[in-house]
């Protein structure tokens, strides 16, 4: 059956929600690392190993595991970036300032869009090209002067992270029939058992535990679940463009709650961040629409 501009309209807003709600779940992450107050291999192992637990009882059932058997290799591959982007993730942000992170995470896009055009051949629009360049500006002024060359090896965890995000949002656009969720718990194993030889997983207090248990059994699975399926609806480079949200509000979550007072300059960019991503947005359903009239006006 051929899609009609309606259709396409629908699975737009469709994947724009998907992507909205998953980014505002996930930007509690950096917020939950620090609260965890532990080492990162602890946390890794943790999160890791509640995230296969509970998306490994829900969700792997032999039904959903079938397309996964179908591209076994694309599948491990997939577990496994999900699993680099867990642990470079929690290091950079054990390693480095929360804005350093979450400033080079927001490359994502820029990784997603470049592997799009090179390995799926798939045209990036102009529009998310400028909506990427004017939230790169919006994230310049978010944090001019926060990047220094202070924890150099978080800043190169935190690239790492983006790249394997950009890769992984490529992998599930490529391959829309892949269950996204069996997905989950398998980078969820990979991370426990890398994590586990230099973890002290019973030696946490029990606050580390708590915080664990909220990010390992709620945040991160229905985080991860929202942005990969967002996935079957958008571009992977139109995905990653709402990691960009992450970054503003990541930061803000951390200035409410530890007391981390961010300067002027985070309002202005965060303004300027969101209000591109909801142009891009808004510009994204308009062609889709202009699409179905156009499409309606021929049949008609």
């Amino acid at each position: 059956m051929v899609a009609t501009p309606r259709d396409a309209a629908v699975r737009h807003s469709r994947g724009l929600l998907l992507a909205t709600v998953g980014i505002i779940v996930l930007s509690f992450d950096s917020l939950l690392v620090r609260l965890a107050s532990t080492d990162g291999w602890s946390i890794a192992f943790w999160r890791g190993a509640l995230m296969a637990i509970v998306m490994g009882l829900f969700y792997c059932q032999r039904r959903r595991l079938a397309t996964l058997n179908a591209h076994r290799g694309v599948s491990l591959v997939s577990a496994g970036l999900l699993a680099t982007i867990s642990l470079l993730f929690v290091m950079a942000v054990m390693h480095t300032r929360v804005a350093n992170v979450v400033v080079i995470l927001s490359t994502a896009p820029l990784f997603a869009a470049i592997f799009t055009r090179l390995f799926l051949q798939e045209a990036v629009a102009a529009r998310t090209w400028m909506a990427i360049g004017l939230a790169m500006l919006g994230l310049v002024i978010v944090f001019a002067g926060s990047l220094t060359g202070d924890g150099l090896l978080g800043d190169v965890y935190a690239l790492g992270a983006a790249m394997a995000v950009g890769a992984n949002l490529t992998l599930l656009r490529r391959y829309q029939t892949l269950d996204r969720l069996p997905l989950i718990a398998g980078g969820g194993v990979i991370t426990a058992v890398v994590a586990w030889p230099m973890a002290t997983p019973l030696a946490l207090e029990t606050q580390s535990y708590a915080v664990l248990a909220v990010m390992g059994l709620i945040q991160m699975p229905l985080a991860t679940a929202l942005i990969n399926n967002a996935t079957r609806y958008l571009p992977s480079a139109e995905v990653a463009l709402f990691y960009l949200v992450e970054a503003i509000l990541g930061t803000l979550w951390v200035w409410w709650l530890l007391g981390e007072n961010p300067p002027k300059a985070t309002l202005y960019g965060g303004l300027l961040t969101l209000v591109t991503l909801l142009a891009n947005g808004w510009l994204g359903l308009r062609t889709s629409r202009s699409r179905r009239a156009i499409a309606a006006s021929q049949t008609g």
